[in-house]
């Protein structure tokens, strides 16, 4: 019976077998494991298309899927999606860096569901095997002077010091998500900021948000319900 290889690639060796290459191999499977527990892949995210990432049986440097750490970089022009094997059960850790453009990005595998990510964040994700979920994620406050449409899970310090700035919220969003802003520069009531609702009620009302209380700091919340739409978590 020839050996065989388990979902991350490690080769299972049959007694009998690599007469006298089991050395190589058995390095080549601790190899193996290092990466899946510790190794580090930067990936490039620069257009609106899918990026497979992939594991091959007994081989590290093909395999920037098995990396336990995978950090995301670029800029992106479109929607992207980066995707991992099915059948891979793994914990990842991905820290976002690409700059979005106002573009989504989604960490999933290839024929299952996975997770939106926002852009500046981190993320511990795990695979089941069939879908990629989301344990644990890291917020970070991004300073932005420019109008941008921003993910679920943004920290928006919104700088309106040289002229007002549109903010817009996620597109369809899901119950729970969250954006949170603060007047990094105390301008808001000399340029106001504006959340863009796009398409869904802020506060049940069918408009965008128009803030110019200096100082002000605020969270919204989709509810889940449509009429009430994104609603204050505190303001």
């Amino acid at each position: 019976m020839p050996s065989t290889y388990n979902e991350l690639g490690i080769e299972l060796m049959v007694t009998g077998e690599n007469a006298g290459t089991w050395g190589d191999n058995t390095n080549t499977n601790l190899n193996i494991i290092q990466q899946a527990v510790a190794g580090y892949a930067a990936v490039a995210i620069t257009d609106g298309s899918t990026k497979a990432l992939a594991i091959t049986d007994g081989a590290t440097t093909t395999s920037d899927a098995r990396n336990m750490i995978i950090k995301l970089t670029g800029t992106m022009t479109g929607n992207s999606i980066v995707t991992v094997p099915d059948s891979v059960e793994k914990i990842y850790l991905v820290h976002n860096t690409v700059d979005h453009a106002g573009n989504t990005l989604t960490f999933k595998t290839a024929s299952g569901t996975g997770v939106l990510l926002c852009e500046g964040n981190s993320y511990t994700l795990y695979s089941d095997g069939t879908n990629i979920a989301k344990l644990d994620e890291t917020r970070v406050w991004r300073a932005i002077t420019a109008a941008e449409t921003v993910q679920a899970g943004a920290n928006i310090a919104a700088n309106t010091n040289g002229a007002p700035v549109t903010i817009t919220l996620p597109a369809s969003p899901s119950l729970g998500d969250t954006v949170n802003f603060i007047d990094q520069g105390w301008d808001f009531n000399s340029n106001a900021l504006t959340v863009g609702r796009n398409s869904s009620n802020i506060a049940n009302a069918s408009s965008d948000l128009v803030v110019n209380t200096q100082g002000a700091a605020f969270g919204l919340v989709y509810s889940g319900d449509a009429t009430t739409g994104w609603t204050y978590t505190e303001k």
